[in-house]
């Protein structure tokens, strides 16, 4: 069930805006100096959803792949868009993480946790709303029923990938 992925038509320019450091003193979200001035009052709220790259799997072979057995499932191949995983035709991951410390001067968000590889570009920050961020009534596929409700509040870390 192997299907290449069709040829872009047209692209984007993206670019980090910060990239994840893994240090001994807890997880950072380090911020360019550029873009620190956009972390004002980020620190009122509890959690912020990372855009990040996944740098690791940014290659034509897994850009290519379309089909995937995610980790939690791996009695099943799916479509990338049914899953988390990092094949994809634009590596775009995102994380919700809860903010320990927010220091707009030194551009870092401590956060407890983010599945995320040490170095890892950061794409974007958006604050966590939840009017916009979760819906009340929703369904998942009866193979998903063994996870969780609701993320830990450690978080759910780094899950190692296999190359496939």
């Amino acid at each position: 069930m192997e299907t290449e992925a069709p040829q872009p038509r047209e692209t984007y320019q993206v670019y980090p805006v910060g990239y994840v450091r893994r240090r001994r003193s807890g997880i950072d979200l380090d911020i360019l100096e550029p873009f620190r001035p956009a972390l004002t009052h980020l620190d009122g709220f509890s959690h912020v959803i990372v855009l990040w790259w996944f740098n690791e799997f940014d290659t034509e072979e897994h850009r290519a792949r379309l089909h995937t057995k995610p980790p939690y499932a791996e009695d099943r191949e799916t479509g990338v868009f049914a899953t988390r995983a990092p094949h994809r035709p634009n590596p775009i991951a995102l994380t919700t993480c809860k903010i320990l410390e927010v220091n707009e001067e030194q551009g870092v968000v401590r956060v407890a946790d983010i599945d995320a590889y040490d170095g890892t570009p950061i794409l974007d920050l958006k604050a966590y709303f939840p009017v916009c961020d979760r819906v009340q009534y929703y369904y998942l596929p009866r193979w998903l029923s063994g996870w969780p409700e609701w993320m830990p509040e450690e978080g759910l870390g780094l899950m190692e990938m296999e190359e496939e």
